[in-house]
């Protein structure tokens, strides 16, 4: 199973990012999927989350209305797009299936500054 995280960066309060997720080395099209973060001294928050065919999605409240979900079962990608941006959006995002009980990727670096 590899997992692979790109997008992020460094973005101003109000900004927008859309994360990716390269994933590789199982059948992607047969599991429900999630991205979770670890803000700074903070243990991990499941962000969002979706089913295999992407039919249907979950957000935490913190990020209801801001960021979107999907995917590209023929690619094999995860997306996280995320608009309005702020600082408490900070922390390194990673993808994975669902019942990962910990992150296998090396997560994509967020950072909400002015």
């Amino acid at each position: 199973v590899q997992l692979v995280e790109s997008g992020g960066g460094l973005v101003q309060p109000g900004g927008s990012l859309r994360l990716s997720c390269a994933a590789s080395g199982f059948t992607f099209t047969d599991y429900d999927m999630k991205w979770v973060r670890r803000a700074p001294g903070k243990g991990l928050e499941r962000v969002s989350f979706i089913t295999a065919s992407g039919s249907f999605t979950t957000y935490a409240p913190s990020v209801k209305g801001r960021f979107t979900i999907s995917r590209d079962n023929a690619r094999n990608m995860l997306y996280l797009q995320m608009y309005n941006l702020q600082p408490e959006d900070t922390g390194v995002y990673y993808c994975g299936k669902v019942n990962d009980v910990a992150p296998s990727g090396q997560g994509s670096k967020v950072t909400v500054s002015s």
